[in-house]
């Protein structure tokens, strides 16, 4: 099969959250189950260029409609990781992508609408006809739209879209003129059943049109599913989901079992596995001495989070606080883009420096958090929502335990200790559901509890994680599925 995967992230070359590492591993898992898989790119200038191996023009002077006129685009082909991939590099006066960020521009909209037209303009004169384009999130929510619209008409008539949902927080809405700019009837497409944003009248929404016009469209976890049906986690698009629910879905995310892998990690000073669970202690140690945290017989929590609104920052501020108040030590590892939590972070940054149970790095450091994973005894989750989480995932691979609020798809993979419903290699870590201190203490307290009192309890809930399959694997399959089932068949 024939899979183009369109996307504004792919780790490592291109990362800024979660999505890069979904398309990233899912790509590789496809390639190595024999398909040929193409995963095309805008050309940032802060892509990571180490990262790609033989990057060279491939194809030059793509000329792609656009506004009253059009621009031309070079495309760059490398590759990432053994993953094929294509770079946009658009010669647009706007300067699209020579921004120095992968998304956040005031104008992203009509960034990522001049990439979905070169997208398809590209597989058009290139004479290209993958079997499933695999669009994500709402930066490609336009190209169904537009292949639908225009590029069937012009020879990709056999390709078919499965389109997945990263997080409905971000829609992409922008004003009717991206229609026109991209040649489209907005008369007719400014419809309640088509790309009208159910909150404005007057308001292009890409995700939406993405979900109407793809052949398939999933999200990143069976309960999330149901919460963007069901409940305020929707954003505004609930009804539009319920009715094409006959094509909608949710497959749990995984993670890159290479790079997440205590056994092989080149960031740990000690290796270890399930059968020398105890070498863990050493990178304890490690932690302890590169950030000068006391050593002591304690619990070390720990928080590896991107420090926004949707990842519970009060309750991450009341966990830190009241770990140290039951007699843990504890170390948060996060970045804030909203000046406003940089500044909220800061104070306890300050409030705890000279505490020496307690180190808060504001930042991102990718072999810090390789280590935190590895020292690390609970890892604090508490989400406002959360479609996937990979930080959970993570955690049971190092043989850490979760403590997570029961939203979306932590609740897919955490399953608390004390659940009698379970059998007891099931239960992994201690979830609650009330985004409040008193729920999030009762939580947290019975995991401590059981790290002072009950060692080789705690002990077994670490093996009950690292024995878990949160690799791609299965997900590969789930993929393939649909896309066998969405692609043209041809006749015998």
């Amino acid at each position: 099969m024939y899979i183009v995967m369109a996307s504004a992230e792919c780790a490592p070359v291109a990362k800024a959250g979660g999505l890069g590492d979904f398309v990233h591993g899912l790509a590789r898992e496809l390639a190595r189950a024999g398909h040929r898989v193409e995963v095309i790119l805008p050309k940032y200038d802060c892509l990571r260029l180490e990262a790609i191996v033989g990057l060279e023009k491939a194809y030059p002077d793509l000329w792609v409609p656009f506004y009253d006129q059009g621009f031309a685009c070079d495309l760059y082909r490398g590759q990432v990781d053994g993953i094929d991939c294509w770079f946009i590099d658009p010669q647009a006066p706007q300067d699209f992508f020579n921004r120095g960020v992968i998304h956040g521009e005031p104008d992203d909209p009509d960034r990522f609408a001049s990439y979905a037209r070169a997208l398809l303009e590209f597989l058009h004169q290139t004479g290209r006809h993958p079997d499933v384009i695999h669009c994500n999130d709402w930066h490609t929510g336009l190209i169904p739209v537009l292949l639908y619209e225009t590029y069937q008409a012009l020879g990709l008539n056999r390709t078919r879209v499965c389109y997945t949902l990263h997080n409905l927080g971000h829609q992409g809405w922008v004003g009717e003129y991206i229609l026109h700019q991209l040649g489209l009837d907005a008369r007719r497409l400014m419809t309640a059943d088509r790309l009208r944003d159910p909150g404005n009248p007057h308001t292009v929404n890409p995700m939406k049109g993405g979900i109407v016009y793809a052949n398939a469209v999933t999200t990143v976890s069976p309960r999330y599913a149901w919460e963007i049906q069901s409940t305020a986690q929707g954003m505004g698009l609930q009804e539009t989901l319920r009715r094409h629910g006959h094509k909608f879905s949710g497959i749990l995310n995984g993670i890159d079992y290479d790079a997440w892998n205590p056994l092989t990690d080149q960031h740990l000073p000690q290796a270890y596995g399930p059968e020398s669970l105890q070498d863990k202690a050493r990178n304890k140690q490690a932690l302890r001495q590169r950030l000068g945290l006391a050593e002591a017989a304690k619990p070390l929590i720990a928080v590896v989070s991107r420090l926004d609104a949707q990842k519970g920052v009060e309750l991450i501020r009341h966990a830190i606080l009241h770990g140290l108040e039951r007699g843990a030590q504890a170390v948060l590892l996060g970045s804030a883009q909203d000046p406003l939590l940089e500044a909220y972070f800061r104070v306890l940054q300050r409030e705890t420096a000279a505490n020496p149970d307690c180190h808060l790095e504001l930042g991102y450091d990718e072999a810090l958090a390789h280590l935190i994973y590895a020292a690390a005894d609970i890892m604090v989750i508490p989400s406002v929502y959360e479609p996937c989480g990979l930080t959970q995932m993570i955690a049971m691979r190092y043989g850490v335990v979760p403590v997570a609020r029961r939203v979306g798809g932590l609740a897919d993979t955490v399953f608390d200790a004390n659940d009698a419903g379970l059998p007891f290699a099931e239960r992994n870590g201690y979830v609650f559901d009330d985004l409040t201190p008193e729920a999030l203490e009762s939580a947290l307290d019975r995991a401590l509890g059981l790290w002072f009192d009950y060692p080789e309890y705690f002990r077994q809930l670490r093996l009950n994680g690292m024995a878990m399959d949160n690799s791609w694997a299965r997900p590969a399959r789930q993929y393939l599925d649909i896309f066998a089932r969405i692609r043209v068949q041809d006749s015998a």
